[in-house]
């Protein structure tokens, strides 16, 4: 569907005063070059205003030309005595300065051999050879490299810069690939970035070459890769022999096929081969592979057209670059800018339907243009597309930067940002009468169209201006060149600039408020688009301008918003991304919304806006009567959101009367666990710590606990990135700290607070600096570590615990409050269902036997101790995180002397842990023993422990007692483990066997039992 409207995309117009008759144009960077017509080997050179600039002679009639940003060359198909020749044209802009020399030279022959100090002065013509006549060319806008179509082929050569010395330059081209195409001669072609598309007729076939290197631009940005511009159609003579023959043979019928849409790796399955032949004397790789993107053949419908079917083609083929780069520097400074290929579209049209497809990400139409008249040609900008009929000049919007902009970044589509969508309906924007129009080319912000009227569009178009001369708005009557009297001109027509069309579209839209609400948004986001599109130009360099459309595009983002915030659109939640976008405060928007009256009905999309924004983190402040407002809006819209909404640091000046009078209304008609948390947080606002209390004690606890879940900011908000603390949650530290733990450990056990977060979170309620860790924080991760089941998290938890407890045991420091759980609470819940992982494990007999030894200390730090035991004999500590830290716990005390065995057991280290309890605590080796040296480890008993004890009750001392009844035990336990032969074997062969009888005998009557 195509909507129309009656705007003014066309400013004025001048006359390019010729005094030939043109024949075919294109433009070229800053200037239009004019080949003239039948009859004439000339080509005119003007300055984007119309002024003559020079002129420059062909070889030939000249049938096809095109421009090389890239280079700065002009290559056109000439014919002379009916033989076609393909010429490139080089610095030919010093031939309209005045300039006569000529340098002609064969395509790759020596070109340094005649290139001197004065070739920067002189236009040198480089003459390519084919073997067979070209049908079409193309130029790449980003590698200046010239594809050209023959009779089943395509040539491309590949644009070479040499450098002959510092001063002298040349340009050369090599021909470097030839893409064979079985029963496919080429009647348009377009080439960029290595894509290349080819129309014969009712087919369409677009396919990409391999490209080894980044895609760049050195240049301008805006190029078009339409090969030729005129009033006549190109088309080798051997393709209409051909089809004249084939008719013929046919015997006056013509076979239509069935058409055929294929899209990207479908499309390899047409019925036109490409065979690539690597003719490059550069050594590039000769295995060349075609990647098939788009292939379409239309269907010849006689029936459905007012003309000959001959005529039925298709026409206008271009592929139109968008690039991400954000500034360019054109070749004419002297300098280059790198810019990257952001999007890339494949434009088509028949003589009343028009195709666009996006081809370099996703292969997709995005629009269908159909035509009210037969279309002649066609011109593709990134803003628009302009087409001419027989008599008129037509603007239709285009969606080439919604696609970009998706190509840029594909996460548009969120609540952050929007983008209208590229499926939106195409619209005329003007319908421009100009007499016989027929050829039509664009360049900047120009549109250039060459008329030529027979003799009864003379007489029509005198007919018409005597008429308009009584039009009081027309008698402005437009300067024409005396030259151009006869039935041709060629016209500059400026287009109007985007901030004023764009200004049009606003006040255009304003009419269909209140009558048609989609074609109001429809206008509107065309009016987005046409801004985006002047945003993304690379050319766009005067920060002025830059500043105004910035402006223009907040503005429209602004209007989006009112529109999908105030009218009953299915598209309602737009509304947050466009007025995010526009830059607005709330209360800006807040104000852009009439407030008629308490029964005002408010659409879904404004609701929608307001809601997500109170329920992000927006450092402002509303005003105390727009935070009142924003409570009536809710009560009428939402009332169950109005517990968020006081929560949201917006609303810090509502009045607190009014706040607690819409919660009691919503609890009489919704009762809920967050309204009773939202009045309770209201009531100490006022400083109604019982109206709080009361709240609390209404509701059981594990209740209130999801209530926080649904609403954190009740107890933590972020204000300017930083966090602040609620006076809920103050007034929970102090009144129920284990219920305020639960609510922390229920918030990131759902995502609502992560690990660091919370210690920030509770460092500042407890007024501790960074550095310090409170108690509070303490029972935090232990709490945490009981419920926790990512492991990630538990083994941060596991360090973070282990590291207290030693800092704290080693400086004998007292926790700030008292625990909220004991040491036998944390390995009662570890070992139940809360987590079977046993974070918290039973602490080993032996070590409880060694603080046996000992009277407890005189400092209060037993539980921390006791802690750090069990945590340590849990299986899924890792001890090696934590040894740098041992050495702040001394040996010398039974304690201190428990955690080193401890960690050097669960670290494999057995002997060293038998020898640290030989030395300082002996009584507690057999305990030890008995404990650990079980399994694989069970021959310590006689190769570690049997010797050390026997050389130690070698010697009296004060452990001898203590060592002489281990070597007993560990006796005893030799002769149950071991049979005689190997006893007798581990035995000290000292002389002493009469010790050793008893449990010799023992042993014996082992082995006879």
């Amino acid at each position: 569907m195509v909507q129309v409207y009656n705007l003014h995309p066309f400013g004025s117009q001048q006359v390019v005063p010729l005094k030939q008759e043109p024949a075919l144009f294109c433009c070229g960077r800053d200037v239009l070059l004019v080949a003239c017509g039948p009859g004439a080997c000339k080509m005119e050179v003007f300055a984007e205003l119309g002024e003559p600039l020079g002129s420059f002679s062909t070889l030939g009639r000249v049938l096809c030309m095109a421009y090389g940003e890239v280079g700065d060359y002009v290559a056109t198909l000439e014919e002379k005595s009916s033989t076609l020749f393909l010429r490139v044209y080089i610095n030919w802009r010093c031939m309209s300065s005045g300039s006569s020399r000529v340098w002609v030279r064969i395509q790759g022959h020596n070109p340094e051999a005649f290139c001197t100090e004065t070739s920067k002065d002189q236009m040198s013509i480089i003459e390519i050879p084919l073997s067979d006549p070209p049908t079409c060319f193309s130029c790449c806008p980003l590698s200046g490299d010239l594809l050209v179509g023959c009779k089943n082929k395509l040539i491309l050569f590949h644009l070479k810069h040499l450098v002959v010395n510092e001063d002298v330059k040349v340009l050369d081209f090599e021909r470097s690939l030839i893409l064979h195409m079985d029963k496919f001669t080429p009647v348009e072609v377009a080439f960029c970035a290595g894509y290349v598309a080819v129309t014969a007729e009712l087919e369409v076939l677009v396919f990409k070459l391999p490209t080894g290197e980044k895609i760049t631009l050195a240049g301008k940005s805006e190029q078009h890769t339409c090969e030729s511009v005129g009033p006549e159609t190109l088309i080798d003579e051997g393709i209409t022999e051909e089809v004249d023959q084939a008719q013929s043979e046919s015997d006056g019928f013509v076979f239509c096929q069935q058409p055929v849409e294929l899209l990207g790796e479908e499309s390899s399955k047409s019925e036109i081969s490409i065979i690539p032949e690597s003719i490059s004397l550069s050594g590039e790789d000769p295995h060349v592979q075609v990647q098939y993107v788009l292939y379409r053949r239309f269907a010849l419908d006689v029936s459905s057209f007012p003309f000959s079917p001959e005529d039925a083609k298709l026409h206008s083929l271009q592929l139109l670059p968008i690039y991400e780069a954000e500034t360019s520097v054109t070749a004419k400074k002297g300098n280059t800018a790198e810019q990257e290929l952001l999007s890339l579209f494949c434009f088509f049209s028949l003589p009343h339907v028009a195709y666009l497809y996006t081809i370099n990400n996703l292969v997709e139409l995005i629009s269908t243009y159909h035509y009210s008249e037969r279309s002649q040609q066609a011109v593709l900008t990134p803003q628009f597309l302009h087409v001419i009929t027989s008599n008129n000049l037509q603007c239709f919007t285009v969606r080439c930067s919604a696609a970009a902009a998706r190509d840029q970044d594909p996460y548009i589509d969120t609540t952050l940002k929007a983008c209208p969508p590229v499926s939106l309906d195409v619209c005329t924007l003007r319908m421009q009468l100009f007499i016989g129009l027929k050829a039509i080319s664009h360049f900047k912000h120009h549109v250039i169209i060459l008329t030529k009227a027979d003799s009864e569009d003379i007489l029509e178009k005198k007919t018409l201006s005597r008429r308009l001369l009584y039009r009081k708005a027309d008698n402005i009557k437009p300067k024409v060149a005396p030259e151009s009297e006869p039935g041709w001109n060629l016209y500059i027509v400026n287009t109007t600039s985007t901030l004023q069309l764009y200004r049009e579209m606003v006040e255009y839209s304003k009419t269909y408020e209140n009558v048609r609400t989609e074609s109001c948004i429809h206008l509107l986001s065309e009016a987005h688009l046409l801004v985006r599109t002047a945003l993304m130009d690379p050319d766009l360099k005067d920060l002025e301008k830059k500043e105004d459309l910035l402006a223009a595009f907040h503005e429209s983002c602004a209007l989006l918003g009112d529109c999908y915030s105030r009218f009953d659109t299915k598209d309602f939640h737009l509304a947050l991304p466009y007025y995010k976008m526009s830059g607005l405060s709330i209360s800006d928007i807040l104000k852009r919304i009439t407030f008629e009256d308490k029964t005002h009905k408010y659409e879904k999309g404004f609701i929608f806006y307001l809601q997500h924004s109170f329920d992000e983190d927006i450092d402002e402040e509303l005003s105390e009567d727009l935070a009142a407002k924003v409570l009536q809006i809710f009560h009428l819209a939402e009332p169950n959101q109005i517990p968020h909404v006081l929560c949201s640091p917006c609303m810090k000046k509502v009045c607190l009367e009014m706040a607690m009078e819409y919660l009691e209304l919503i609890e009489k008609v919704v009762p809920s666990v967050l309204v009773t948390l939202a009045k309770a947080s209201v009531a100490l606002k006022r400083g109604d710590q019982n109206g709080c209390k009361r709240e609390l004690d209404s509701q059981a606890e594990m209740k209130l606990v999801c209530g926080f879940i649904g609403e954190p900011r009740l107890l933590k908000q972020h204000i300017k990135g930083q966090i602040v603390l609620t006076e809920l949650a103050l007034y929970l530290k102090e009144t129920r700290p284990g219920f305020l733990l639960a609510s922390l450990l229920a918030l990131h056990e759902n995502n609502k607070m992560e690990l660091e977060e919370a210690g920030t979170y509770i460092k500042m309620l407890c007024g501790e600096d960074e550095d310090a860790v409170p108690q509070l924080l303490v029972d935090f991760w232990e709490a945490l570590l009981v419920a926790c089941t990512q492991e990630e998290v538990a083994q941060k938890l596991h360090f973070k615990l282990a590291t207290q407890y030693i800092w704290r045991v080693s400086r004998k420091q007292l926790p700030d409050t008292e625990p909220l759980k004991t040491t036998e609470d944390l390995v009662k819940y570890c070992g139940t269902w809360i987590n079977s992982c046993s974070d918290y494990g039973l602490i080993f007999s032996w070590i409880i036997f060694m603080m046996s030894l000992v009277p407890p200390p005189d400092w209060n730090s037993c539980d921390d101790l006791s802690k750090l035991q069990s945590l340590l004999c849990s299986s899924s500590f890792r001890i090696s995180s934590i040894l740098p830290y041992l050495k702040d716990i001394p040996e010398n005390s039974i304690s201190g002397l428990s955690i080193h065995v401890l960690c050097d057991t669960r670290l494999g280290q057995y002997e060293t842990a038998i020898d640290k309890l030989l030395d300082m605590c002996p009584e507690a080796v057999i305990p030890y023993a008995q404990h650990e040296l079980k399994d694989e480890h069970q021959a310590l008993w006689w190769n570690k422990l049997l010797p050390e004890l026997c050389k130690r009750t070698r010697h009296v001392g004060d452990n001898y007692l203590v060592f002489l009844t281990s070597l007993r035990e560990t006796l005893s336990v030799i002769a149950m483990a071991l049979d005689l032969r190997d006893f007798l074997n581990v035995l000290p062969e000292d002389g002493n066997a009469a010790f050793f009888l008893p449990h010799l005998l023992r042993c014996s009557r082992r082995l006879v039992t």
